[in-house]
């Protein structure tokens, strides 16, 4: 708990909402910021384009792709609301997702698809879930207008690791496009990009890979860059030299990269929380997160009678415990009141859950006092 600045009097079981950031992440963060104000000018306007690309660099490595094909964004509701503008749909083409994707990029995809006469169409996957399933729950919903899946990597809502790979595959060879939203993959997930092979990907840096707030990415195939635009228009779309210290190089850099003036201490960050985990032997730590929540939701269904809603290899660091039919709402504001647990209880088919997240800060006796709270026991 000490490398993080939460509040010790909180059990904070909610890292899958806004991440935590460690406090030498923070301190690197702060020291690019004042590099910036010493002269920002010269940081801004002559060296930014270069500083991003080596941030990039860092982080394709991670990822398993080249810099050349990622963009910073703030955030992967940006990068889907990104493609999902771009894309040049056409009226009768179907965009397909599931029922389990996050409300703020389905609202994306409805306002592009009512903008060109094309429907945004949802996969019922029910719970509990069956990975072995997923894929042909998922592909018998195609249709010959589909033009784009739209899948989670994990969900938001029910925490679900979506097997995603057979479906990417499948689509290429029907030359349907893939949107990836991989909010809460990078740092939960080990993630190979190329070898996924998804159209285009968008994941938050500032969750679990826990990097500053406002960090994320969007990877796209090299044959889709020139399609996007950005949802700012700037100097990128201007006949400036192709090296210009604000738009770099490549299509998709010049016009998505540099979109007016703002704190890029976020995106240049991300190779410091990259070398954190490194450094703190995070792997390790992602297992024994991924075996605490999973002890956990079975210690409350063991007390309830309810049912695991899937597998444990279905979930990561984070996972859904299904309590039983109340106020959502309610049931959230009384952990936090009686008990001082954040923690998220969401729904979905309803059923009501607890979304347990667990992080390197998390122990034991978090993971106690929510079972006690939710079981009284």
């Amino acid at each position: 708990m000490h490398r993080f600045l939460l509040d010790p009097s909180t059990i904070f079981l909610n890292h899958g909402s806004f991440g935590a950031c460690p406090r030498e992440v923070l301190d690197a963060s702060r020291a690019w910021q004042e590099e910036m104000e010493a002269n920002p000018v010269a940081f801004l306007g002559r060296r930014s384009a270069g500083l991003l690309a080596a941030a990039r660099a860092e982080l394709g490595r991670y990822l398993g792709a080249r810099g050349e094909d990622l963009v910073f964004v703030p955030n992967a509701t940006h990068g889907v609301n990104t493609v999902a503008r771009s894309l040049p749909l056409q009226p009768g083409d179907e965009i397909l997702g599931t029922d389990h994707e996050y409300g703020a990029c389905e609202g994306a995809w409805a306002f592009a698809a009512a903008r060109r006469g094309a429907r945004y169409l949802r996969a019922e996957i029910p719970l509990p879930f069956r990975s072995g399933e997923f894929a042909d729950r998922v592909w018998e919903k195609v249709t010959d207008r589909t033009r784009v899946l739209f899948l989670s990597h994990v969900t938001s809502t029910t925490a679900l690791i979506f097997p995603i790979e057979e479906l990417c595959r499948r689509a290429r060879a029907a030359g349907i496009l893939t949107v990836i939203d991989g909010a809460h993959a990078p740092g939960q997930l080990d993630l190979d990009l190329e070898a996924l092979g998804a159209d285009f990907y968008t994941g938050n840096c500032h969750k679990w890979l826990c990097a500053p707030k406002g960090s994320a990415f969007l990877h796209v195939r090299a044959e889709h860059q020139a399609m996007l635009d950005a949802t700012a228009v700037s100097w990128g779309y201007l006949a400036l030299p192709a090296n210009d210290a604000y738009t770099g190089t490549g299509p998709m850099e010049r016009k998505l990269q540099w979109q007016g003036t703002r704190d890029l201490s976020p995106f240049l960050s991300v190779p410091a929380a990259i070398a954190f985990q490194a450094r703190n032997g995070w792997d390790a730590e992602r297992g024994r997160c991924h075996r605490l929540v999973v002890e956990t939701l079975h210690r409350v269904c063991g007390a309830t009678g309810l049912t695991p809603p899937a597998e444990d290899a279905d979930f990561a660091q984070m996972a859904i415990i299904p309590v039983p039919a109340g106020d959502p709402a309610a049931l959230q504001e009384a952990l936090m009141r009686d008990h001082r647990i954040e923690v998220p209880v969401t729904s979905h088919k309803g059923s009501i859950f607890v979304r347990m997240s667990a992080q390197a800060y998390n122990t034991g006796r978090d993971a106690d006092a929510l079972v006690a709270a939710l079981t009284g026991r």
